[in-house]
């Protein structure tokens, strides 16, 4: 097994030619339109207040400094960016989030054709489980996600608005995008499989550099038009691979 963080890039872009293939497509449908649907509601809100965010951040900066026009210059250059980079990760958290929450079983649906494709074998999806009982843990799985993400989404604020230390905060939330764009994606081919997100983490963090690689590929792909429609589909089947040729053989044994 290799932990190349390259080698975790070139994994997403499989997934382009995945999406493709006869038996798999089908289950791309439906994952895209809600891509679509709610990347488009997103776009439109971040489109009618980001403008107005951005001029009260700058109001506030005036209103508490001295009224010296150079140093309120080099705050607005300083603090603007960061309340950019902060926004963008909101935003994908956000859409990231809510649409893997719509679409889990059909990306259940779409990992497990991808891995009978990649392997010949069918996946088992069905559980033993009451209704009841798969209900309550998927609703207790979600929430302590969410708590996870936020936990350190708030260390990273924090740490945004410390002076100097700030200076590294934009290498940190776009690796910790990457780290969250990993386990979103990979959690329908290892759901599947009964990994919890607390397994998931711990498997992943054996190839944290692979699986940053693989994470940072469809964070930067979700900022690009028009392909950003895309990314769902695309990184739940590379993801898929991922799974099959870099952790599934090690833990049959």
């Amino acid at each position: 097994m290799s932990n190349n963080p390259l080698k975790g890039f070139s994994y997403f872009f499989e997934g382009f030619s995945l999406i493709l293939k006869p038996g798999i497509r089908q289950w791309v449908l439906i994952p895209l339109l809600i891509n679509t649907l709610l990347f488009s509601v997103l776009i439109y809100y971040a489109w009618l207040y980001f403008p107005i965010a951005v001029k009260f951040i700058g109001i506030n900066i005036q209103s508490g400094l001295p009224s010296w026009a150079w140093l309120i210059q080099l705050m607005r250059w300083l603090l603007l960016p960061l309340f950019f980079m902060f926004a963008l990760f909101i935003f994908f958290f956000a859409f990231t989030f809510t649409a893997h929450l719509i679409g889990d079983p059909f990306n259940a649906l779409l990992a497990a054709a991808v891995e009978k494709h990649l392997t010949g074998k069918p996946v088992k999806l069905s559980s033993s489980d009451s209704w009841f009982k798969q209900i309550i843990s998927f609703i207790t799985e979600k929430v302590g996600k969410l708590f996870y993400y936020l936990k350190w989404a708030i260390v990273l604020l924090i740490i945004s608005f410390i002076p100097v230390i700030n200076i590294i905060s934009p290498i940190l939330w776009f690796l910790f995008g990457a780290w969250f764009a990993c386990l979103e994606y990979i959690d329908a081919p290892l759901g599947n499989h009964n990994y919890n997100f607390l397994a998931q983490r711990k498997l992943l963090a054996k190839k944290r550099m692979l699986s940053l690689g693989f994470g940072s590929a469809a964070f930067i792909t979700m900022l690009i038009p028009l392909i950003n429609f895309l990314v769902m589909p695309i990184a739940v089947a590379a993801a898929t691979s991922l799974w099959q040729h870099e952790f599934a053989e090690s833990q049959k044994n």
